[in-house]
């Protein structure tokens, strides 16, 4: 039996095909670099550099001098890194489990009441927050800290719910067709590869508390707001400039920390977004 034999055009569409090239390789998924991770740091050093080096040479008048002598910018900068670490913490024992609580069958059916409050407690503004806690609890670090932790629970919370939900079902059942306990599920399967979602939360709730801490000073809890609130009464933008330089570079510093978890946290075979 003989094969019909190809015309000049059908042999040269078989000769292109033949001699096509593959297609090209899918472009790898961004992720966070040791590179890029290096580039904020240098920048925060040379930005606080070039403010000590103009504070070192600026014309201060003695109301200045006096708001800034006597160890007070490091004693607000102190406590506005505790205020974030205190509601941080706060934030991540009652959002993380309460999350997984909210994901487990038995209490599926509470998760839009909870969601409803913590959506309560981010709405609400800030600083009428806090005035209804001194009117309730007084002035103090106490009343700053719950309003803090009201208003950044919500990221945390929501990322864990969303970050368990969007576990792949099949290999939860794989888990647990090899015997594997709920909580062993939890603990080394569900939990890790919600970890990026997770930590995505906590990254948005830092950056959160460091900037509602400084709404602290109104209700006596001290922090960098008492350095911007300083400057803007007493009209010294010396005063003004350093205190939201340092809430600024606060806030870049942790964002950077948190993406620095992230990068050493993940799940091994997980990328990141920048």
């Amino acid at each position: 039996m003989t094969t019909p034999e190809l015309d000049e055009e059908d042999r040269g569409e078989v000769e292109v095909e033949a001699e096509a090239p593959p297609p090209p390789p899918a472009a790898p998924k961004p992720r966070i670099t040791w590179q890029k991770l290096t580039l904020l740091p240098a920048v925060l050093v040379a930005v606080l550099l070039a403010t000590w080096l103009w504070f070192r040479q600026a014309d201060l008048d003695p109301l200045t001098e006096n708001a800034l002598s006597d160890g007070q910018v490091s004693k607000a900068l102190w406590q506005h890194i505790e205020l974030t670490a205190i509601s941080t913490f706060f934030v991540l024992i009652i959002a993380i489990p309460l999350g997984i609580l909210l994901t487990r069958k038995a209490f599926r059916k509470a998760t839009p009441v909870a969601m409803t409050f913590a959506n309560m407690g981010q709405a609400t503004p800030a600083i009428g927050l806090l005035a209804l806690l001194v009117i309730w609890l007084g002035t103090g670090m106490k009343a700053a800290l719950i309003g803090i932790i009201t208003y950044a629970v919500l990221p945390v919370l929501s990322n864990t719910i969303t970050g368990l939900k969007e576990n792949d079902p099949t290999l939860l059942e794989a888990a647990r067709g090899i015997g594997m306990s709920p909580t062993g599920v939890l603990r080394k399967v569900e939990l890790p590869l919600a970890v990026p979602l997770i930590l995505a939360g906590v990254r948005t709730a830092l950056v959160l508390n460091v900037g509602t801490a400084t709404l602290a000073t109104f209700g006596g809890g001290g922090g960098l707001g008492v350095l911007i609130t300083t400057g803007i009464t007493n009209q010294r933008m010396p005063v003004l400039v350093l205190g939201s330089i340092l809430t600024v570079a606060l806030a870049l510093l942790v964002d950077w920390l948190a993406s620095l978890a992230e990068l050493l946290l993940r799940p091994r075979g997980l990328e990141v977004g920048t």
